[in-house]
């Protein structure tokens, strides 16, 4: 996916897109200790990707998605970060 994948930049995320290898569309979560160092973010801004992105699900079952923060390390940057997801992903879904 990383090789082949089209990516979507943002300033708290990066999308890779790709079509799905499935009928049914994938999406994985990339959240580096690096970026959030206490699992408790981690697991929190996690637990809010995937909340978004079932939102969308019926539009991406088309693609395979890969979510990397880059960048989130207050709980501002994190509600900043969903909201750039939500974004980003009902722009994709708009394409499909």
């Amino acid at each position: 996916m990383f090789r082949t994948g089209r990516r979507v930049e943002g300033v708290y995320l990066q999308l890779v897109v790709a079509p799905a290898a499935t009928s049914c569309g994938r999406t994985g979560y990339v959240i580096a200790r690096k970026v959030l160092p206490r699992a408790v973010d981690r697991n929190r801004i996690r637990r809010k990707l995937r909340e978004i992105v079932r939102a969308h699900r019926a539009a991406l079952g088309a693609f395979d998605v890969i979510v990397r923060v880059r960048r989130a390390g207050s709980r501002a940057e994190q509600d900043a970060a969903a909201l750039e997801a939500q974004r980003m992903l009902a722009a994709l879904a708009a394409r499909a």
